[in-house]
């Protein structure tokens, strides 16, 4: 339905909600343009390159807000008791996991150069995932309404509510997100540009444009996946591991929720902005959903991280690493930085291709490293070392959240903040 006198009628829908999706097309053009890049003169050439694939974000909001009038007007998850909502979720993840398993399954038969017929091979096995992705389409909807009202409890709970609602409300909508093309001067280690490119190019073609960009702007350039984006509803990937999925969400909606205050306005204004942006989100959006985990899923708490501790990918304490990537990262990142400032632009673009060579015999596949890949990494400074190296900012929002009361005020604290000084200031008055 379409707004019509300051209300979206919608059959079944609470005035409260029907408030809040008209407040959703109000804001609209506001969130999508905090998330797509505003062409600047210098960058004219840039965008020549990469209009032809940029990622439509009009058209994926107006499809994702009609889903969300879907599952409002439905309201299926009141309807279920609390365990069946989390069974519920989890009975969606693993069909995830089986129509990945699948999905490789036809991959191999095509790839076997011993099969001489793949179509007539992988037959029963295509009828069978196009079972399997069936029952996920019909599951996603639901599964989405749980997410979004168990995020949206313990962040009220957490203290981020007004009157009892989380504003906005928590929405996401599971797809694959776009790619990122990072643009970052030879010279510094800063993000200049970030173009959402289409997630179908292939390793090729990110390549080649890569290499046109460098050659045409003589910068720093580098296609990277991303896990989501704050845009309402918010864009988050999907996943088979329910803690990386509810910290994307929560992650997600931290920044919906700083948009409506100076620090998310001003995410654009200056590389140090972007940072306070990131790292308050990844604080918050892992805490929030630890909390998550905890209430509704127990069984897949991982347990508390001592200071020094390092996780698996299932969010596991690891033994203590033989390679320590993100100490090896921050090495990297020190010595760049004081390349670059000498000057030394060829040397450390030769250095760091040095290290990523070392860092892939040690595991660890970057396909690229550069200063895009600095710039775009080192803004998610939620923990000490890394990609952000010796960067100030990162350091400074920890230090606020250990020396705030709760989440809450750590947020909101945050929040109002527009200018770096300010943070400066926050910490220097303790």
């Amino acid at each position: 339905m379409t707004p019509r006198t300051g209300q979206v009628i919608i059959p079944g829908v609470s005035f409260k909600t029907s408030f809040w999706l008209t407040i959703i097309f109000l804001l609209m053009p506001f969130l999508l343009e905090r998330s797509v890049a505003s062409p600047s003169d210098p960058f004219e050439r840039l965008h020549s390159l990469t209009r032809s694939m940029e990622f439509d974000y009009v058209s994926w909001t107006i499809d994702a807000i009609g889903v969300k009038i879907g599952q409002f007007a439905l309201h299926a998850e009141a309807y279920l008791p609390e365990k069946d909502r989390s069974d519920t979720v989890l009975e969606s993840l693993s069909l995830l996991q089986q129509i990945g398993e699948l999905k490789n399954r036809i991959n191999e038969i095509y790839s076997d150069p011993q099969i001489a017929d793949p179509e007539y091979e992988s037959k029963q096995v295509r009828a069978q995932l196009t079972g399997l992705q069936e029952q996920q389409s019909m599951l996603q909807p639901l599964v989405e309404e749980i997410v979004q009202q168990q995020v949206s409890e313990i962040a009220s709970e957490s203290g981020l509510a007004l009157a009892g609602q989380v504003i906005p409300p928590v929405l996401y909508h599971a797809t694959a997100p776009p790619d990122a093309l990072i643009i970052s001067p030879r010279d510094v280690i800063r993000q200049d540009e970030d173009i959402s490119i289409s997630p179908d190019i292939g390793v090729d073609q990110k390549e080649t444009l890569e290499a046109q960009v460098d050659k045409s702007l003589g910068v720093s350039s580098l296609v990277v996946e991303i896990g989501g984006i704050g845009l309402y509803p918010t864009m988050v990937m999907e996943t088979t591991d329910i803690n990386g999925l509810v910290e994307v969400v929560a992650h997600e909606w931290v920044h919906n929720y700083l948009t409506l205050h100076p620090l998310g306005i001003s995410y654009m204004n200056s590389p140090e902005l972007r940072t306070m942006n990131e790292t308050v989100a990844s604080i918050a959006g892992k805490e929030l959903g630890r909390a998550v985990i905890a209430r509704y899923y127990p069984q897949f708490l991982p347990p508390e991280n001592s200071p020094g501790d390092s996780t698996n990918d299932q969010g596991q304490v690891a033994s203590p690493p033989v390679f320590d990537f993100r100490a090896e990262m921050h090495l990297t990142r020190v010595t760049v930085d004081n390349m670059l400032a000498e000057g030394q632009i060829e040397a450390a673009e030769s250095y760091m291709g040095q290290r990523r060579v070392f860092l892939w015999e040690n595991g660890y596949h970057i396909r690229k490293l550069n200063q895009a890949y600095f710039a775009f990494y080192g803004a998610y400074a939620d923990q000490p070392g890394g990609a952000s190296g010796e960067d100030p900012v990162g350091a400074a929002v920890r230090l606020i959240r250990q020396k705030s009361s709760s989440l809450a005020d750590f947020i909101n604290r945050m929040a109002w903040m527009w200018k770096y000084e300010q943070l400066q200031q926050a910490v220097e008055s303790g």
